[in-house]
């Protein structure tokens, strides 16, 4: 089943990547490589996250979200200040939609696991990130979830800490960050979120 299912998100590859210019999207994503890596596998040293094949509507609701300052400007998110600068690089519609289209483009790898996390555990726990996530972290456009397969599990702790600790959903038009706060609020500790994270990587692609 899991098989079927990226065989046919494959095949259906979103609009916005026919319509997109590919071309100037990888032009464009120059920038993003020094952190993410070239072909947008992340580097764990530079505290960038794989990107490659996350949906183009996420990327540009994030790159939107940065830009009004809803990510990278609360107290202590020092990777999100050094983010918000890249993402006024790419401020034109157009020019957002082509890196956006150009990343979703780029095949994902399978992270290595860093959190040493009790996968088996946090199974139980995802069943309430499935909701919006999937069954498989592919994502739900519909539900704004993002895919989480793929992330990196160092990423996924941090961002569920952020979360937690008001470093991301500060901002009153985050609603987004807001429906998702309170889902962070259901894992208890530092144990409970890197059982998640590690659970979440036995979904990404081999």
């Amino acid at each position: 089943m899991v098989r079927i299912s990226l065989f046919l998100a494959c095949l259906a590859i979103s609009a916005s990547v026919q319509a997109a210019d590919l071309a100037a999207g990888q032009a464009a994503y120059a920038v993003c490589a020094a952190c993410h890596g070239p072909a947008g596998q992340g580097n764990q040293a530079m505290n960038a996250p794989q990107i490659a094949g996350q949906a183009a509507w996420y990327t540009k609701r994030q790159l939107t979200a940065y830009q009004k300052g809803h990510r990278g400007t609360a107290a202590g998110d020092t990777y999100g200040a050094q983010m918000r600068p890249m993402s006024m690089t790419v401020t034109a519609p157009a020019a957002m939609d082509n890196i956006a289209a150009y990343i979703e483009s780029l095949p994902a790898s399978k992270p290595a696991a860093t959190v040493g996390g009790d996968a088996a555990a946090g199974a139980a726990a995802y069943a309430v990130c499935a909701a919006c996530h999937g069954q498989q972290a592919e994502g739900n456009d519909a539900l704004g979830g993002p895919a989480l397969a793929n992330l990196n599990d160092w990423y996924l702790a941090r961002q569920l800490k952020n979360f937690k600790e008001g470093r991301r959903a500060y901002h009153p038009e985050d609603t987004y960050g807001a429906q998702m706060k309170p889902m962070s609020m259901t894992l208890a500790d530092d144990t409970a979120i890197n059982n998640v994270a590690a659970y979440i990587g036995t979904l990404a692609a081999e």
